[in-house]
């Protein structure tokens, strides 16, 4: 017997993550021979309760690293209308044919998710009573707290299959961070999706929650973002990359307020111009510049190629609309 546990977005906002379990007697390990199945729209805010039937087709396989003692699988699913047309909440599908149309492109995504972990409604670590810990100074990459969920969690990714590339602990205490990519932009906003799933899952484990919000403490306190790298084929060629890569600034300039639109919800509590961010009406790009909206590393400059790093996106940000944007900017009309 085999347990495939299925996955989808549903239609909130922003998306969450809804799963359940189907067991097959028979399962040969393969994402085709995974079922097409369906789930009851009018609890997931997708469909009325008089026509509520939606469908979920299978789109990325995944070990399940939490369920070792059966043959578990994570099943990845886009949600489409039973008149085989995809549902209006799935961005996916928009992403897929942005992909095929702009192949020739070859890009490439990596992206930086940010988040915080809560405990009996506090940042994990900060006091219990009403006082607050030290200003922000030597958590990041330092002593931090929730280690040990952080590395479980690294390690249930790459069993996964996951492309989990790094971690590290962030500013304000109680926060991380963990890094998908590089590779296509289907691939990478999958395997984020998924990254979220496992993380909700094992903070329930110790009764802590998981919070996306991009800016979950007021104050002085780093917000959390999904900073999202990008490059070209033309980008990543050392000598010439660069004058692709300063060419993609005046298209991003342009286009500023359809990526802030789809960057995340709340991000304006973040973007700021204080903890690192730039001014969410405002646009500006420099050379390992963490204050721009997107900064290029100094190694790229150095070496005239490489990737850009776009600092706008919020935490909550759905990926595949982020790799859409992004995308339609630099590689569209």
């Amino acid at each position: 017997m085999s347990k495939l546990e299925y996955i989808w977005l549903d239609g909130n906002e922003p998306q969450q993550l809804r799963s359940k379990t189907k067991v097959l007697e028979e399962f040969s390990v393969n994402l085709v021979d995974c079922p097409i199945w369906g789930f009851d729209g009018s609890s997931t805010n997708q469909a009325p309760g008089d026509n509520s039937d939606c469908v979920l087709k299978p789109i990325r396989l995944y070990e399940n690293p939490l369920d070792e003692q059966h043959n578990s699988y994570l099943v990845m699913c886009e949600v489409w209308n039973v008149d085989d047309t995809p549902h209006k909440t799935n961005n996916r599908c928009e992403l897929e044919e942005m992909c095929v149309k702009h192949s020739e492109n070859e890009t490439w995504f990596g992206m930086e998710q940010e988040y915080t972990l809560f405990k009996n409604g506090k940042p994990l670590g900060w006091p219990e009573d009403a006082s607050v810990p030290p200003p922000q100074s030597d958590y990041y990459c330092g002593r931090n707290v929730g280690e040990d969920i952080v590395k479980q969690h690294m390690d249930a990714c790459i069993t996964a299959d996951i492309k989990i590339c790094g971690i590290n602990s962030e500013v304000m205490l109680g926060q991380w961070e963990y890094q998908i990519g590089a590779d296509n932009p289907l691939r990478v906003s999958d395997d984020v999706w998924v990254a979220r799933w496992l993380m909700e899952k094992i903070c329930a484990m110790y009764d802590i929650k998981v919070s996306l919000d991009p800016k979950p403490i007021a104050g002085d306190w780093n917000g959390a973002g999904c900073h999202t790298n990008f490059s070209t084929r033309l980008m990543r060629d050392k000598g010439l990359g660069i004058v692709s890569i300063h060419n993609a600034m005046d298209r991003f300039e342009e286009k500023h307020i359809e990526h802030i639109l789809v960057y995340g919800r709340g991000n304006v509590k973040r973007l700021t111009g204080l903890h690192e961010t730039c001014p969410i009406d405002k646009f500006r790009w420099g050379v390992s510049d963490r204050g721009a909206s997107i900064r290029i590393p100094w190694q790229v400059e150095k070496e005239e190629g490489g990737y850009l790093e776009d600092r706008r996106p919020a935490a909550n940000c759905d990926p595949y609309m982020v790799c859409w944007r992004i995308l339609k900017t630099v590689c569209g009309d």
